[in-house]
């Protein structure tokens, strides 16, 4: 079912960008890098906190609920407040209606943040991804509808709203829980101290994650920023959408295991090396394809995200194994030190982002490729160590699918350069796509049979457990 989602949503994204414009992309990005940035501390590292305390009682779980609930209604007055400031600063008074509408959110998610917690916490990852699915297709149809009726930007508000409305409905049913205002912190101040370091590394994560669309658009311009935008959403969809339906489970599987270190290092390399399996030739695809892609998809109107859409791919196939990798730390105990080195990425990306806009949006998308990498470094000797695993052993785990990638990488290339130069756009597209996917699949079933079927043996092994 979530497979059938994935596909659903890449179909409706291709569907709404026809129907919209850039700068209504533009607009909704500019909201999207504050309610983002507050979604995470409306949170509060809560669902991590459960997770990890698997000791908890109903009173301490209830109170954490209406903690929760609490920061959401909060958060929610204040970002009413907050949209005139933010509308002013992008120069759009169209930014100060989306803020204000989408503030409703916090409420919405915060209400959902327990049930879905304890849901994952029991590994009841069936209902989960019911819920999840059911979200998505209210988000995606009320959004096409809305842009059909020529509501523009207001379409994907109202679609957000809705969507997250029915999300929080559908997971209360599914677990149901009390929820009790917090009249005892002490209880639960070794919760809180973990949702704390979560929560202030995710907003760090935010920061440098975002910091590209609101640099963008303050320096180049909501048309660039639309272009970037949409250039992104192409770029990282397929693989964050892989890389997010593993991290729903990971959690729960890794902190089940966390005083089990072999165990812990033997599920950790099993889902990188699935991960990377599917998204380093999806990514790299993604990349070769995009001047061809680009066009049939979205229309000649969209040529400025093709350069962008190229490199932010690179970015993104090397961004979907590195999502599980904080969890580590989180469920290991050492949720305090991944909180610093996400704090340091959030001071150092955000300059070196505003330095590429020297060369436009390509020069801020390039930064991810040149700079992520050596940001995120001390995460990895931190997690090798607490691992007992070598670099060498992790590179190994990742040799199948970036040899494989690297083989269809040249014969699409190949095949690119022996095609006419007269033939149709969409027949050139088909035809890199198909002798992609088969010399990959060739690849992978002839030298790295063995591999696949050892990667997918410790996610039948969560499944089990």
């Amino acid at each position: 079912m979530k497979w059938a989602i994935q596909l659903v949503s890449w179909a409706s994204t291709v569907i709404i960008a026809r129907l919209l414009t850039p700068s209504d992309y533009g607009l909704m990005g500019m909201a999207a890098v504050y309610l983002g940035l507050v979604a995470l501390v409306n949170e509060f590292g809560l669902t991590a906190a459960i997770l990890r305390g698997r000791d908890l009682d109903d009173s301490q779980i209830a109170q954490i609920g209406g903690f929760g609930i609490g920061l959401g209604t909060t958060f929610c007055l204040i970002s009413v407040g907050a949209a005139i400031p933010i509308a002013h600063f992008y120069g759009e008074p169209a930014v100060r209606l989306i803020v204000t509408i989408l503030s409703l959110n916090f409420i919405f998610s915060s209400a959902s943040v327990l049930p879905r917690s304890l849901l994952a916490r029991d590994l009841d990852f069936k209902r989960l991804a019911w819920i999840d699915g059911a979200t998505n297709i209210v988000q995606m149809s009320c959004t096409i509808v809305l842009a059909f009726l020529g509501l523009r930007y207001m379409a994907l508000v109202f679609g957000s709203l809705v969507g997250r409305l029915a999300g929080a409905i559908l997971a209360n049913i599914a677990r149901p829980h009390r929820v009790a205002i917090p009249r005892h912190f002490r209880s639960i101040s070794e919760s809180m101290l973990v949702g704390w370091h979560v929560v202030v590394g995710r907003v760090s994560w935010y920061t440098y994650q975002n910091a590209d669309f609101a640099i963008v658009g303050r320096v180049l311009g909501k048309v660039v920023l639309g272009a970037y935008t949409i250039g992104w959403e192409i770029a990282t969809l397929p693989v964050e959408r892989v890389s997010a339906l593993v991290g729903q489970v990971t959690p729960g599987v890794f902190s089940s295991v966390q005083a089990d270190r072999p165990a812990l290092r033997r599920y950790y390399l099993g889902v990188v090396e699935g991960l990377a399996f599917i998204t380093f030739p999806g990514a790299v695809g993604i990349s070769l394809t995009a001047p061809l892609l680009v066009p049939v998809l979205l229309g000649d109107k969209w040529a400025a995200a093709v350069l962008p859409l190229q490199l932010l791919a690179f970015y993104a196939g090397l961004r979907s194994i590195d999502t599980v990798t904080p969890q580590v730390l989180i469920y290991t105990g050492h949720s305090r030190q991944s909180m610093w080195y996400t704090v340091l990425a959030a001071i150092v990306l955000p300059i070196l982002f505003l330095c590429g806009t020297r060369w436009g949006a390509a020069g801020v998308a390039f930064v991810w490729i040149l700079a992520y990498p050596l940001v995120v470094s001390p995460i990895y000797r931190l997690v090798f160590r607490i691992l007992d695993l070598s670099p060498r052993a992790y590179f190994r785990t990742l040799w199948p699918a970036a040899s494989g990638t690297a083989l269809m990488a040249a014969a699409v290339l190949a095949v690119g350069h022996l095609l006419p130069g007269g033939l149709d756009v969409r027949a050139r597209l088909v035809t890199e796509v198909t002798v992609g996917v088969a010399t990959y699949a060739l690849v992978m079933l002839t030298f790295h049979r063995e591999r696949i079927l050892a990667a997918i043996a410790p996610l039948r092994g969560a499944k089990k457990r």
